[in-house]
């Protein structure tokens, strides 16, 4: 009589659990909070006036190169590491971080194509091919084309410069 009990009391507490995790599940499901979006203090006037700011915030394109110069460095010692995982990690952000800066300045798009169309996936390929010297050749081949693009898409209010291969880490991180 006693174990029929204790086992009547753990079936209904399951049923009350049980029944419970609905009435919550049901309750938290017809919560109709009206979202309010954060608005920073900082970002005053119209709606226009507003995106401008915001645009302002994000900037061109100089600001996706601090990025891309930064992973550029990352990615050349991954390759010297032969850390390909972390090669390709930091290659697909190169591409990213490039494709996002040209959605914000479009007119420097014609001058990416190559790098995003040829250099990209040439790199890629020795990346998966996990050959040190193939890489370097290929990380090579990169920098001209950076140097070259930079070079394309030169106004008489940017400098001129030369992209060259890292000599020194400037992140911890190794494999």
């Amino acid at each position: 009589m006693k174990i029929f009990s204790i086992h009547l009391i753990i079936q209904h507490m399951k049923q009350f659990y049980f029944v419970s995790a609905i009435l919550l599940l049901l309750t938290s499901c017809n919560n109709k909070e009206e979202y309010v979006p954060v608005q920073g203090k900082w970002i005053k006037g119209t709606e226009q006036e507003q995106m401008k700011t915001l645009e302002t915030q994000l900037r061109g394109l100089d600001m996706a190169m601090v990025e891309i110069g930064y992973r550029y460095q990352e990615l050349y010692w991954a390759g010297q590491d032969e850390h390909w995982e972390f090669a390709d990690y930091q290659l697909k952000k190169i591409e990213k971080a490039l494709k996002l800066g040209l959605q914000r300045r479009p007119n420097r798009a014609p001058t990416a194509e190559h790098f995003l169309n040829f250099v990209i996936p040439e790199v890629k390929k020795t990346i998966a091919a996990k050959n040190k010297k193939t890489f370097n050749k290929k990380f090579d081949m990169m920098r001209q084309n950076c140097t070259a693009c930079h070079a394309a898409g030169r106004e008489e209010s940017y400098p001129s410069f030369k992209v060259k291969i890292p000599t020194e880490r400037q992140s911890p991180i190794i494999k």
